[in-house]
């Protein structure tokens, strides 16, 4: 379950930074690099803070 909402989150992420950098302001591209590269180092350790905080939040 949880990392259905990763999915959803970063996806969700990815597209609202692709909006902003396109009507607002180009350097809102780099917060889609972010969340890219944080993908892929979960992808490498198995470790992602985001779902450290949905389990927190009591996401099962």
């Amino acid at each position: 379950m949880v990392n259905r909402y990763i999915n959803s989150i970063a996806g969700i992420f990815i597209l609202l930074s692709l909006v902003l950098a396109y009507f607002v302001n180009p350097n809102w591209i780099w917060f889609t690099v972010f969340v890219g590269v944080n993908l892929l180092q979960s992808g490498i350790t198995n470790w992602c803070l985001m779902s450290v905080i949905l389990k927190k939040l009591g996401v099962k």
